[in-house]
């Protein structure tokens, strides 16, 4: 019995923590669990203002340039990247070489990567399970939010705080591609749905340029990416995209110095 309150405890709070197996404590843990994730919840909230139009643009800009809607939605629930998702869409729509298109894809995504590498620490004594699934749900707006607070607020529980940034935001994601792929060419140009889209992501970089690297990698990539928007098959985000992070790397690399 003490046992099994145990695993449960563990499971609830998601923190190597000193296991009480009180029924107290319990119930304390769940309470505590429970509020991280309200607490997630509430700061998603504005950030649903953003997501929910960019949602919507990437489902009628896949109908839009002929993608079945079943595809367009395993599309936005496989992917799950809405950056990645409309670099592929454009290029579905220019006929790109599919090696352009999934070359594509995946250097708009390895910014992923570099958030997982930064915030796993926080959740290494999670299970694989739990892991895959946190990885899954991982996105800019997720990642920036929850990091700030695991950084600030140590008693937070990790899982359920992202869990409770991330789920909402994947739910909005895929109800307003639905609207999206539903409504197809229907909605009205004058709603400019497609202006939330840098909305969303300036929202994110503003308060991630902290210091020096930071600056240079956002300047260098934001003028390349303007300088280089000609190019065909999208490649100047391509582009804009590897100069950031070059230019990140070798002022990471002078100041260790």
């Amino acid at each position: 019995m003490g046992g099994a309150k145990v695993r449960r405890y563990a499971v609830v709070t998601g923190r190597d923590t000193k296991l009480d197996t009180t029924t107290g404590a319990y119930t304390e843990a769940v309470s505590s669990a429970r509020a991280d994730f309200l607490s997630g919840v509430r700061v998603a909230v504005p950030i649903i203002l953003g997501v929910a139009p960019f949602g919507m643009v990437a489902g009628v800009a896949a109908v839009g340039v002929g993608v079945p809607a079943i595809q367009a939605l395993a599309m936005s629930v496989v992917i799950f990247a809405g950056a990645s998702q409309l670099a592929a869409i454009e290029l579905i729509g220019q006929n790109a070489p599919v090696a352009v298109v999934v070359l594509t894809v995946i250097v708009v995504n390895l910014r992923l990567v570099m958030y997982s590498a930064s915030i796993a620490p926080y959740f290494e004594r999670q299970s694989a399970r739990w892991k895959a699934w946190l990885a899954y749900l991982l996105t800019d707006q997720a990642y920036a939010v929850s990091v700030m607070e695991f950084r600030s607020d140590e008693a937070t529980s990790r899982r359920w705080y992202y869990l409770g940034v991330a789920t909402p935001l994947w739910v909005v994601w895929q109800a307003s591609t639905v609207a999206g792929i539903l409504l197809g060419s229907s909605v009205p140009a004058s709603w400019h749905l497609e202006f939330a889209v840098p909305l969303v992501f300036l929202a994110v970089l503003v308060p991630a340029i902290t210091d020096r690297t930071t600056v240079v990698t956002a300047v260098v990539g934001g003028a390349v990416a303007v300088a280089a928007n000609g190019l065909p098959f999208n490649l100047g985000l391509l582009t804009a995209a590897v100069a950031g992070i070059a230019a990140g790397l070798v002022v990471e690399e002078v100041l260790d110095d």
